[in-house]
């Protein structure tokens, strides 16, 4: 018997390895490692193993679902939610009794209900299948949308899922159905932002990082286990917990947590997602023990599970088809809007221009000047926001080639595998069904997962995207930062981080120089502890005006998060040098 430990131990350095080599090969890691599992499983003196699904869908893919959450660019996001909802709810749905139908008719005696709920099984895309895509630099709004589609469609296909399993002993009713979606989703929504609302609430009061990032691993449980226990989807709760932190990190987390948080995270993924890989792989001797035991061959479920696939890809071109050509008629109505979104804005201009000149003239509304101001930035934000959007419309559009790649990174992976194998224990031809499950998501990842750099290449897409902003993007947005921290510097109203006011003459004498870092001469200098103490004090404001840029929407996530890593690492350098000075 081979001690436990050893095989965790092992397991992480074969995770380890397989993502550094993977890359070299022109092979995504996690089929390295699923080839590795199933390889090792086969072996004639390995035993058959296997995981209790429950340790993937409670203790695996919360957190996994989170991090990628906190990550998820919601700026883009935001903008795309309505085809992301579509794939992540229609789609599914659509799937599942698509497939239902299909099971029902080749599968004698399953039954509708059950039919429908392998259906559900292999509907939905998995979101550690989709990181593959994410390594391929495709157009970035693609891989949002695969990313938020694979974040959310769980909680629909599980929904089905227990439903279509409490249909099989109770009978079916669509009413009950929609009720227990709806409920699903909604306690959901609530306890996930509640729980994200808390969260943020209190790190930004635990100073210690390497404190605060523990607490911030209990995250995703804590939301996810009361969420399933009122009978909702504990995954859509730590998505949501995730997307609430992943967006107040910037205002509530110091750049120590936030940093913190963004290696250990990373090196949490790596392990639950490579991990998910190889056992994934390593299963494939007790499953298939399973189906021959009960079938005397393999054929059957093969051709179940090829018949399955070739459905679920025939109907998501289907739907992407419908869904590209929808963002195509949106797309040619842009200008239209465009025009009247530039009337509203000289409308508000004319407003402004005649409320500065008589602000008397506008009754109570010019009674209170500080409303009226706000009302006006409101309005200037929206607008802002609105042209941004169609800016990005217009910039990116999602065309064929676009939808080719939506079809074809849609893969099936874990979540296919970890449900089927919930399914009772009395479910009429359960090893076959749980089989069917492996193929459809073996088939999905090799067969899709090795291909799609080729369909990526093959419909001219290659380089369309990139993992971080454009340089373009970063001198803009860098420029806006020293323009705020310039003016900031020369008004005078920066202070020391213990509130005394820095000399006149020094302000007078650095401007806006300041909100670079001081060269060799600056450090030589008597003030060299002012120069820097004035730097970090610009380098909050700068902090403070990529705030307000996140709101209008003119820089995109990957460029405002790019450049609030550069002030994190700034900013802990400076306090560095600040304190070795203080105590030499």
């Amino acid at each position: 018997m081979i001690d436990p430990l050893l095989l965790v131990l092992s397991g992480v350095v074969v995770v380890a390895l397989a993502t550094v080599i993977g890359p070299r090969f022109n092979v995504a890691g996690p089929l390295v490692l699923l080839a590795i599992g199933a390889g090792v499983s086969l072996l004639p003196f390995v035993a058959p193993f296997s995981v209790n699904p429950e340790v993937i869908l409670v203790g695996v893919l919360p957190p996994l679902l989170y991090s990628a959450a906190v990550q998820l660019p919601a700026i883009e996001f935001r903008r795309d939610f309505a085809p992301i909802a579509g794939l992540s709810v229609v789609l599914v749905v659509f799937s599942s009794l698509v497939l239902g139908l299909f099971f029902w008719a080749v599968i004698p005696g399953l039954g509708l209900a059950l039919s429908i709920a392998l259906g559900a099984i292999l509907s939905p895309t998995d979101a550690v299948a989709t990181s593959i895509a994410k390594r391929l630099g495709i157009s970035p709004r693609v891989v949002t949308m695969l990313e938020g589609e694979s974040l959310l469609n769980d909680a629909t296909a599980l929904v089905l899922l227990r439903t279509a399993v409490a249909a099989v002993a109770s009978g079916f009713a669509f009413g009950d159905a929609l009720a227990d979606f709806a409920w699903a989703v909604v306690i959901a929504l609530v306890l996930g932002a509640a729980i994200g609302w808390v969260n943020l609430r209190v790190r930004e009061r635990v100073s210690n990082s390497a404190a605060n990032t523990a607490l911030s691993f209990t995250i995703p449980f804590l939301a996810y286990l009361p969420t399933e226990h009122l009978g909702g989807s504990g995954l859509v709760a730590a998505v949501v917990a995730g997307i609430v932190t992943g967006q107040g990190a910037a205002r509530r987390f110091t750049p120590e947590q936030r940093i913190s948080d963004r290696l250990n995270w990373r090196t949490v993924e790596l392990i639950l997602e490579g991990g998910v890989f190889l056992v994934f792989g390593l299963e494939l001797k007790d499953i298939v023990v399973a189906n021959l035991r009960e079938h005397e061959g393999l054929w059957h479920g093969t051709w179940l599970a090829l018949s399955a696939l070739g459905i679920v890809l025939l109907v998501r071109a289907l739907y992407v088809t419908g869904l590209i050509g929808l963002q195509a008629r949106r797309s040619r109505r842009h200008p239209r809007h465009q025009d009247r979104i530039e009337g509203a804005q000289q409308r508000l201009d004319r407003f402004e221009e005649a409320y500065r000149e008589a602000p008397e003239q506008f009754g109570e509304r010019g009674a209170d000047p500080a409303r009226t101001e706000r009302r006006i930035g409101w309005m200037r934000s929206r607008i802002a926001r609105t042209m941004a959007d169609l800016d990005y419309y217009r910039d990116s559009p999602l065309t064929a080639r676009h939808g080719t790649v939506i079809v074809w990174a849609g893969m099936r992976g874990v979540v296919t595998l970890a449900a089927a194998q919930t399914l009772p224990e009395t479910t009429p031809q359960r090893p076959l069904l749980i089989f069917v499950a492996f193929l459809v998501a073996l088939f999905s990842l090799v067969l899709q997962g090795l291909t799609l750099s080729a369909v990526v290449r093959s419909v001219g897409l290659t380089g369309d995207g990139r993992e971080g902003p454009s340089r373009d993007e970063q001198r803009a947005l860098s420029s806006e930062l020293r323009d705020a921290a310039s003016a900031a510097v020369q008004s005078g109203s920066l202070a020391r981080r213990d509130g005394e006011p820095f000399p006149a003459d020094l302000i007078e004498r650095a401007g806006a120089r300041l909100v670079q870092p001081p060269d060799d001469d600056d450090d030589a200098t008597a003030r060299r502890r002012d120069l820097l103490e004035l730097r970090l004090a610009s380098i909050e404001v700068m902090r403070r005006r990529l705030e307000d840029l996140s709101r209008d929407g003119r820089f995109s996530t990957a460029a405002l998060r790019h450049a609030l890593a550069e002030l994190d690492a700034d900013q802990l350098s400076l306090e560095l040098r600040i304190d070795d000075g203080a105590d030499g």
